[in-house]
């Protein structure tokens, strides 16, 4: 019973926005001929084949594709981080990353001064406003470990003014797709190097929705995450697309162009499931996973299929499972229990 309440809430949350727009289907291949500044396609090739042989490129080449070229302009101004992201795309006010930067509270310091100094990455779910995770970002500053809330691409000031939405994040434009995600990724890792920078000693990164699938992909690509908290998992960012209640707009614009198979290989690059064999050749990190399950955005079994990866590949991975759904784990009571599900899981490791 309470499933179906939960499953009826999630259906009416999910129709709440009347600003989503279907976008036509276009490849993208301008945006991943080059993966440093996304500019020019190969002229004569067939877009399809394109955008399809640079994810095969991408995936057996990953830590090229995630490669971080040292970032030289970080400015911290208040509680403002920002500096040039090392992926350059065609809308100039997505081209500078941003952060909001939350110090350990002092008592909390003085209180732990022969602990490493400890700090974590936050990055809020898909079309977040500015005070998403906000909440999250304070309470582990109260508890000792700084936190670094990243804006992720075509978020808040990062959005071009033609939008209403952060629709170019993911989109039925499958390349521009391709580079917002590693976007995201290149400008998880710049947070990080900041932080080590700063002389953090313990870094984690937690992500929700498609933050976690960024995290993830930050985590298995920088060694110098300590801890993981994915809120929301699954594993393919095309199946999400193509099932979730959440993104219908966009398998709208996608449909009648490739199927679900083709979309799963054009976006193998930005999908968790083509890196969890990975981590049996890292060093061991702490990792938790979050589902929901009521979750119709990122369907349970696209959760478990994950984690049942992850665990294939023998390597440890703490799991909790939430009673509820994907919007309704941002609503009382669940946000309380999953910032403790996640809050909990750093303070003991990191």
């Amino acid at each position: 019973m309470l499933g179906k309440i939960i499953r009826a809430q999630e259906r009416r949350r999910a129709t709440r926005d009347t600003n989503r727009v279907v976008r036509p289907f276009e490849w993208g291949a301008e945006f991943v001929a080059a993966h440093a500044n996304g500019a020019g396609g190969p002229a004569g090739v067939d877009p399809r084949e394109a955008v399809l042989s640079a994810s095969r490129e991408a995936v057996a080449r990953s830590e090229d594709f995630y490669a971080l070229t040292p970032v030289t302009d970080y400015r911290l101004e208040g509680d403002r981080l920002t500096w040039t992201s090392a992926v350059h795309t065609p809308a100039p006010e997505n081209n500078t990353a941003r952060a909001r930067f939350f110090p350990a509270e002092p008592q909390k310091r003085a209180a732990s001064k022969n602990a490493p100094r400890r700090a974590v990455v936050v990055l809020p779910q898909w079309n977040a406003d500015a005070e998403s995770h906000v909440a999250l970002c304070r309470l582990l500053a109260r508890l000792g470990i700084a936190a670094l809330r990243l804006t992720l691409p075509y978020h808040e000031e990062r959005r071009p003014p033609e939008l209403e939405r952060a629709d170019y994040m993911v989109s039925s434009n499958v390349g521009r797709t391709l580079q917002s995600l590693r976007q995201g990724v290149v400008d998880t890792r710049a947070a990080v190097a900041w932080l080590d920078a700063q002389g953090y000693e313990r870094i984690g990164a937690t992500g929700t929705s498609i933050g976690s699938c960024t995290a993830f992909l930050a985590f298995v690509h920088d060694e110098r995450i300590d801890a993981g908290v994915f809120n929301h998992v699954s594993g393919y960012v095309a199946d999400v697309v193509w099932r979730g209640i959440s993104t219908q707009h966009v398998r709208r614009g996608l449909e009648g162009s490739l199927s679900l198979e083709e979309l799963r290989e054009a976006w193998l690059p930005i999908s968790p499931m083509s890196y969890t064999g990975r981590l049996k050749h890292l060093r061991r990190r702490p990792m938790r996973f979050i589902a929901a399950r009521h979750d119709l955005t990122f369907p349970a079994d696209l959760s478990h299929e994950v984690i049942s990866s992850v665990r294939a590949a023998g390597v440890p991975v703490s799991v909790s499972w939430l009673p509820c759904g994907h919007y309704t784990s941002g609503e009382r009571p669940w946000v309380y229990l999953d910032a403790w599900k996640m809050v909990g899981f750093l303070r003991k490791n990191l």
